[in-house]
């Protein structure tokens, strides 16, 4: 497996990553737990360090999922997962977005226990909210690495000027963004010159569509 470092961050990840988030929603019935857990490890075996999942899949249960399937090569993976939704914590249902300070804080802690680790390699807004200066959610997350409970920031699905913003907080080693031979935006938006100049890793979701 070819690896990749993302930007400037020094965060090395194999250059295919496995995204989670079919096995526990989105697509079809949830994979069966076993089955999941297997293809999970399947993928360990075959050289794949960098996982994706988010609170919202599920939502809540694929962070446990994965939490539970990668407990036990813990130290050989990369571990990604976003915040930034407001769920209900009883049913789940979305109520729109929510990265105010304290959310983020209360979502990481959560994702810690879900996740059974100590840290979050990358820590990703899902979408960025509209309501909260991307400076004060960079500034919570450098509060978070502060405290030794995530490594990296990431943002997701932000603009040149966004991601410029909240770098000037926070460096932001990755971007993850839709990119396929059919969703071309960033390559006329500014998005991957913006990611070169400032040394951010480019990740893609949905690479082959």
């Amino acid at each position: 497996m070819k690896k990749r470092t993302l930007g400037r961050s020094g965060l090395e990840v194999s250059a295919l990553g496995l995204g989670c988030m079919g096995l526990s929603a989105a697509y079809g019935q949830p994979t069966e737990k076993g089955a999941a857990i297997a293809l999970i490890r399947a993928a360990v075996d075959r050289g794949v360090t960098f996982f994706d999942t988010a609170e919202v899949y599920g939502p809540f249960t694929n962070e446990s999922l994965v939490g539970e399937a990668l407990e036990p090569v813990r130290s050989r993976v990369v571990i990604a997962t976003k915040f930034g939704f407001d769920l209900d914590p009883a049913t789940g249902q979305q109520r729109g977005l929510n990265s105010r300070p304290e959310h983020v804080r209360r979502v990481a802690e959560e994702s810690l226990a879900r996740l059974r680790t100590d840290v979050i390699d990358l820590f990703y807004p899902h979408r960025i909210d509209p309501s909260v200066p991307i400076e004060e959610v960079a500034g919570t997350v450098k509060d978070l690495v502060a405290q030794g409970k995530v490594k990296h920031f990431g943002l997701c699905e932000a603009s040149a000027k966004t991601i410029r913003r909240a770098h000037a907080v926070q460096p932001v080693s990755a971007l993850q963004t839709e990119y396929s031979l059919w969703t071309r935006d960033v390559e006329a938006n500014g998005i991957l010159q913006t990611c070169e100049e400032l040394g951010i890793g480019f990740v893609p979701w949905s690479p082959i569509g």
